[in-house]
């Protein structure tokens, strides 16, 4: 973390400095807004967390609640999501508070005697090392506090403003704001007095029964598994053994997906309440806390489940729908106008709770779209791409819904149905990298170059996440995950890779450090006059020496930026490798040296030679505007 460069900090870093509209921030939500965010769920509040490090946007997000939010629905927190924690600084608190998961039992119906289950086989949970971050299982609100913390502590001073309900809106075309957006206030003596505010952009993060959903006329359209579950979170005492233990237990009466919750004594269970007829009228909908009860009693036998308080509890039925477009540019459009409207997370996409998707994916949907509102309204980059955004996320989601929909048919299969006793733990080890969030990969785009070089960096797929590995820095001999050093700031990356040389003279890196400095086609170069030579571009340096063996002098000085007032030697971007794991191993990189480019939401966005200069200047081109100081 960087503090002191503006002068010394005796307080807690993590609280920028106020800057720009987060300088006397009014209380009251403004008439004129670059960005309104409609809900504060997961994906309302990390679009508004990473809108939240652009001081020069005015951003509010708006709730209809009259405060945050007291216990989510939500509870599975993937480790493509504690990596996208990490780069928001709450990785490491949320862990110690949440629950992780290790291994997976399942249960199945004894064949000695089928009224009874007994475990049947278990399974570790990232048994491939598909990343450094576990799985852990933490209450939904805890999440949106992390996340209003870090807005709060940005130099926008961002804050939900709570009590306000969406009721529609327009888009007349007209003026800086052509977005005229109905509020109605929710709470306190104004309680239904509607108010409009005018808005560049409007982010619809409202939920599966989405306003702004309907207000830009898209659909959820798919179908539903007439199949319900009863699910509650409680506090109980029972002689089942693995009830600290995620499980996925099947019964003649039915299966079970038990989760255990943080705090060690909450779990959650979802409860298969069978079948539901065209003609049951959503009646399935009334069964109460106490049937529920009773039917985990009926699946758990020989074992008793004795319920001593319910935290929550809820009936709902397996639906898998999907919007065709998560923007309010219809199709014979596409191309001609720029987007206005955005939906995220459960407005443009429902599935099950059981594959632990839902919270998830709409962070991603968030993350997606932030930076790039960001970057279009500071003019960094064209209109266009916020085109990408429904390009982008429609496409997972759609492969979402696939995955969720062959999981949730195996959870509510009866044991008999299996053609393979192990169908059900082999489908979750043989499919763990996609719930876990990594099968994720962009298509070729304005964002995403082809993948002519990817020979060089064969560990850093084009289109796919940034996945980290040791090295250790050479200032201070600290050994770090180079991942873990990109914060969510809204910049871009630039991971160079040395070729044979330790530094100085003579070696392709110092010929394509001279060219990043220098040259007036270098996306250095766009960066306005008075900032930070690094405030749009992060660029850091890994030589293939371990970090005795490189000469902190002669290492170029694009790698080592001044900043601040004081334009002070910021030396913590030059690595070495980790003796123990060398990076250009583990990740495939060719030891001619190569440029690994990724975006701000942390997806690897091309690779390229340290010769190909030109290429990387063009693939820039493509995505951000000429060297504009005048407009920032």
């Amino acid at each position: 973390m960087q503090f002191h460069h503006h002068g010394y900090v005796s307080g807690d870093p993590r609280v920028q400095p106020a800057a720009g509209v987060g300088i006397d921030r009014p209380d009251e939500l403004p008439a004129e807004v670059d960005v309104l965010i409609v809900g504060t769920g997961p994906a309302g509040m990390i679009t508004a967390a990473q809108l939240s490090q652009f001081p020069g946007i005015t951003t509010r997000i708006v709730e209809r609640r009259p405060g945050r939010l007291a216990i989510g629905q939500a509870d599975g927190i993937q480790a493509r999501s504690v990596e996208t924690f990490q780069a928001f600084g709450f990785a490491e608190r949320i862990i110690a508070e949440a629950y992780r998961i290790t291994e997976m039992a399942f249960w199945k119906p004894d064949p000695s005697d089928p009224s009874r289950i007994v475990r049947a086989a278990r399974a570790v949970d990232d048994e491939m090392g598909i990343s450094e971050f576990p799985h852990l299982i933490v209450n939904q609100a805890r999440v949106l506090d992390y996340f209003a913390e870090f807005m709060a502590n940005s130099p926008a001073r961002l804050r939900p403003d709570y009590g306000y309900e969406f009721q529609g809106l327009t888009v007349d075309g007209e003026g800086e704001f052509p977005v005229k957006v109905t509020l109605a206030h929710t709470a306190g003596e104004r309680e239904g007095e509607e108010r409009t505010v005018r808005a560049k952009y409007v982010v619809g993060a409202d939920g599966a029964r989405s306003k702004v959903r309907q207000s830009i006329g898209c659909t959820l359209a798919g179908d539903q598994a007439n199949h319900a579950w009863g699910v509650m979170d409680v506090l109980a005492v029972t002689d089942f053994p693995d009830i600290r233990t995620k499980c996925a237990i099947q019964g003649e009466a039915g299966s079970i997906l038990l989760i255990p919750r943080e705090g060690g004594h909450l779990f959650r269970m979802y409860v298969d309440l069978g079948e539901v007829g065209a003609e049951d009228g959503r009646a399935v909908r009334n069964t109460t806390i106490e049937q529920i009860i009773a039917t985990a009693n009926d699946i758990l036998h020989p074992y008793t489940l004795d319920v001593r308080n319910v935290a929550w509890h809820s009936v709902y039925e397996v639906g898998h729908r999907l919007t065709d477009r998560f923007d309010d540019v219809l199709p014979e459009h596409a191309g001609s106008r720029t987007p206005r409207v955005f939906i995220t997370g459960d407005a443009c996409h429902t599935h099950s709770a059981k594959a632990g998707q839902g919270m998830n994916v709409s962070m991603q949907d968030g993350f997606n779209l932030g930076w790039k509102l960001g970057h279009v309204l500071e003019v960094r980059s064209p209109e266009s791409l916020l085109g990408t955004y429904s390009a982008e996320r429609q496409v997972i989601a759609k492969n979402l819904i696939d995955f969720d929909k062959e999981w949730s048919t195996l959870m509510a299969k009866k044991p008999e149905e299996f053609e393979d006793p192990s169908e059900l733990e082999d489908f979750y080890v043989r499919t763990a990298e996609f719930p876990a969030g990594f099968m994720t990969q962009y298509a070729p785009s304005m964002l995403i170059a082809e993948p002519t070089h990817q020979e060089l960096a064969t560990g850093f797929p084009i289109g796919k996440r940034f996945k980290s590995a040791p090295v250790v820095r050479v200032c201070d001999a600290n050994p770090l995950e180079l991942g873990h050093q990109a914060i969510a700031d809204g910049r871009w990356r630039i991971y160079v890779f040395a070729d044979a040389p330790a530094a100085g003279a003579g070696s392709r890196v110092a010929e394509f450090a001279d060219w990043l400095a220098n040259a007036p086609d270098s996306p250095i170069a766009a960066t306005p006059e008075g900032l930070d030579r690094d405030a749009w571009f992060d660029v850091k340096v890994i030589y293939q020496q371990g970090h005795t063996e490189v000469d902190i002098n002669a290492v170029p000085a694009v790698f080592k930026p001044e900043v601040g007032p004081f334009r002070l030697t910021y030396l913590e971007k030059v690595y070495g490798v980790d003796p123990k794991a060398d990076i250009f191993e583990q990740r495939g990189i060719d030891r001619e040296g190569a440029v690994v480019v990724v975006r701000p939401d942390q997806y690897v966005a091309n690779v390229l030679p340290l010769t190909a200069t030109g290429e990387l200047a063009a693939f820039f081109a493509g995505n951000q505007r000429a060297r504009r100081a005048e407009t920032v």
